[in-house]
């Protein structure tokens, strides 16, 4: 007999839902959810489809994830087409198996037998799935939450399917997520010949004072959810390659992830600070890509880290290293939120893969995730 869970996830590995398309992914998703009794908006803007689904009323539990994918990269380095899924010694293999297809797979399959199980259930079991994670995140699960929000619908707990775990299903979950910040600062300087170098100023020579200084403040300790904050210099640019040319302008690039500890506004201000004691002529721009987010307690974490232990003989670590989800925007609606999804050593990687077996417990996982929090 097939498992449902296997074919469901080689279903969607079909689609090459190379983000934001989503190439009829969720059209298999809301069909089956259909045919269980939920009710299904789409709420499909520009090129981005997403959709929120619901059954029944009362305290929600909301299941959160997207049906893109990252571009497979080249197709040839793969040891099979990344869209044809292709099962080796336990292994499913294709592109989105672990991130996060796999995951939707677990989710819907679980709804299945949950419904089954309690077909009046008591609380509102509920799906918001998009197609832009993996790109812009401009039209996807923020435009959602913000049309829930307008509406006063309420998310009680939300459980984002995101690969979190390690070496096995559940060893790491994460409550939270750090804020992210990228900035992009230009020195002025004054162009001159090398020669002549008390005609010009050069920004290169005024910005290693500056890298020096802003590479070591310790911005604060982390706190039992969050390690220190970072700061990573992701780019530096000035001239056009001549060598007898003092150039006139100086590009940094750098990113800043920071924890609750932390706010952008107090980030700016010491950045300014500093700025301004090194007496620079500069112009800068900042983009907040993501605040920080915690559930630091909860029925939700608690439900998440005793269901490990019973299905898998671990006690989870909670570890909010990492990226950003779009947790960052479901956050604003107050839900408690936790991530708790596949092994993510192949995530982006070529020759994506994810074992059967942790499809099969990931799902058991979920449902009695369910059945504890909204039966």
């Amino acid at each position: 007999m097939l498992c449902p869970i296997i074919e469901l996830t080689k279903q969607l590995i079909r689609c090459p839902s190379i983000s934001p398309n989503d190439a009829g992914c969720q059209d298999i998703l809301i069909n089956r959810l259909k045919s269980i009794g939920f009710q299904v908006e789409k709420i499909n803007i520009n090129n981005t489809k997403n959709f929120w689904a619901t059954r029944r009323y009362g305290k929600t539990l909301a299941f959160a994830g997207h049906t893109d994918v990252v571009h497979p990269g080249d197709i040839n380095s793969w040891n099979s087409f990344p869209f044809d899924p292709i099962i080796y010694k336990d292994m499913l293999f294709g592109r989105g198996a672990v991130d996060m297809k796999g995951a939707l797979a677990a989710m819907i399959v679980a709804a299945e037998r949950f419904v089954k199980k309690y077909p009046n259930h008591k609380g509102c079991l509920a799906f918001l799935i998009t197609s832009d994670e993996e790109s812009s995140a401009n039209h996807g699960t923020l435009k959602v939450i913000e049309r829930l929000i307008s509406r006063n619908i309420c998310l009680d707990y939300c459980l984002i399917g995101e690969p979190t775990s390690n070496i096995i299903v559940g060893d790491i979950v994460k409550n939270g997520r750090r804020g992210s910040i990228n900035v992009n600062l230009i020195i002025h300087g004054i162009q001159g010949h090398v020669a002549y170098p008390n005609l010009a100023n050069n920004p290169i020579h005024i910005g290693v004072k500056l890298l020096n200084e802003l590479i070591c403040i310790v911005w604060d300790k982390g706190n039992d959810f969050f390690p220190p904050t970072s700061i990573q210099v992701t780019n530096i640019k000035a001239g056009d390659g001549s060598t007898n040319i003092i150039p006139g302008n100086l590009l940094i690039q750098f990113n800043i992830r920071f924890s609750t500890e932390l706010n952008d506004v107090k980030i700016r201000e010491n950045i300014d600070i500093l700025l301004s004691k090194l007496q620079l002529s500069y112009s800068i721009e900042w983009d907040v890509a993501a605040q920080p987010f915690l559930t630091s307690s909860g029925i939700l974490i608690d439900t998440v880290m005793t269901t490990v232990l019973q299905y898998n003989k671990i006690q989870p670590k909670i570890l909010n290293t990492g990226g950003t989800s779009d947790g960052r925007f479901i956050s604003r609606t107050g839900a408690q939120i936790v991530e708790l999804g596949l092994v993510n050593a192949t995530i982006h990687k070529i020759n994506e893969c994810v074992r059967i077996s942790d499809l099969k417990i990931l799902s058991k996982i979920y449902q009695n995730i369910m059945q504890q929090l909204i039966a």
